[in-house]
């Protein structure tokens, strides 16, 4: 059923990413967890896993909200990724061409973007560098401001190849 063929799906997208699975969790909930996407005993379930297989990352089958993966990341200790982020990290290990590694780092960061929270609430309100910040803002402002740039960059980039290809 469609189950099973989701399910073989994602294992050959982890596959693929070069990761191997250490052990496989399921269930079945009426409606995701608001904060942890799973249940609280699914959550220590999964938090026991991950020390017993000293796993590096966990993977979900589903989309996260930035927020369930915050809570996830903060929770389990370990990296956390949808399968929205595991077929992001595949596509940066395979862009072979310039305009494919940029058009992947462009994906990755609008990805980032919405995932950047106040975890830097140690900086707030700081006064301004040298140059590197105005006063008074924040961590996460600077961190949005900075990816901000690169996306604007490496669309000017992506624009510079397209023309040029257009030419030649």
């Amino acid at each position: 059923g469609e189950p099973e063929k989701s399910s073989f799906e994602f294992t050959q997208l982890v596959t693929s990413a070069g990761l191997n699975i250490a052990a496989t969790v399921t269930g079945k909930r009426e409606k995701p967890h608001p904060r942890h996407f799973v249940g609280v005993g699914k959550l220590d379930e999964i938090y026991q896993l991950v020390l017993d297989m000293c796993a590096d990352v966990v993977l979900f089958d589903h989309a996260l909200t930035p927020g369930q993966e915050r809570h996830l990341r903060d929770k389990l200790k370990v990296p956390v990724l949808d399968r929205s982020g595991l077929i992001l990290d595949i596509f940066s290990q395979r862009a072979r061409s310039f305009e494919g590694r940029l058009q992947v780092e462009l994906a990755q960061l609008k990805h980032l973007s919405v995932r950047l929270i106040r975890g830097w609430t140690h900086l707030e309100r700081q006064k301004g560098g040298i140059g590197l910040r105005g006063p008074g803002e924040t961590q996460l402002e600077t961190d949005r401001r900075l990816i901000a740039q690169r996306i604007k960059q490496i669309r000017h980039k992506l624009d510079r190849v397209r023309s040029q290809r257009e030419q030649g």
